[in-house]
């Protein structure tokens, strides 16, 4: 059996920053060089670059997709001095008129892996292989969850990753619904009144 993805649920977030830390010297996986990061207006793509000839030129190789969006993020607000009271001290203060301190802000850009397999992994060549890489981006996410049904070899492997760290997962296998069937339904095929 080789190593596939079943399913795949995302809602990593993290500075783009810290993305391309990553990439410009990633430990990447068995049968791929490189990667190739390609950013078209508010979209990144993180591209699998093969390792060896096996995979022609024309074979579009897996790639993760990720959304990129600004945040403000603020500094702590300033601790408020002793003897002063804090500023929600609640109905107004007449005359006493100071300005408050602004709290400091930047606008930060994240990098947004959000949605199921199709929509962050897409393409089969090398798919187990860049899964591998997302993983390693979710344990560097500052928020966000991963949770994937995987096979690596024989082993069937649940993974969960929650706001930077791996955490317990389990699978549970349920019946397929279309087994439960009602047998008093309408058989369409052997209808008599249809021809």
């Amino acid at each position: 059996m080789t190593s596939r993805v079943y399913r795949l649920h995302s809602t990593l977030e993290l500075p783009l920053e810290e993305l391309h830390e990553y990439l410009e010297d990633p430990d990447l996986p068995e049968r791929v060089a490189d990667i190739e990061l390609t950013r078209r207006n508010n979209t990144l793509i993180i591209s699998a670059v093969p390792a060896d000839d096996s995979i022609s030129k024309y074979t579009p190789t897996a790639q993760l997709k990720a959304s990129v969006t600004e945040n403000r993020v603020y500094e702590e607000e300033p601790e408020t001095p002793p003897g002063k009271p804090p500023r929600s001290s609640g109905g107004p203060q007449w005359g006493a008129f100071e300005e408050e301190e602004e709290i400091e802000s930047e606008l930060v850009e994240y990098a947004c892996f959000k949605g199921d397999r199709e929509t962050v992994l897409q393409n089969t060549a090398l798919q187990y292989q860049m899964f591998e890489v997302l993983r390693e981006i979710a344990l560097r996410a500052e928020k966000g969850t991963l949770t994937a049904v995987a096979t690596e070899s024989d082993d069937i492997e649940a993974i969960r990753i929650v706001d930077g760290k791996q955490v317990p997962a389990s699978i549970t296998v349920t019946e397929d619904p279309n087994e439960d069937e009602d047998e008093n339904g309408v058989d369409w095929r052997s209808n008599e009144f249809i021809s």
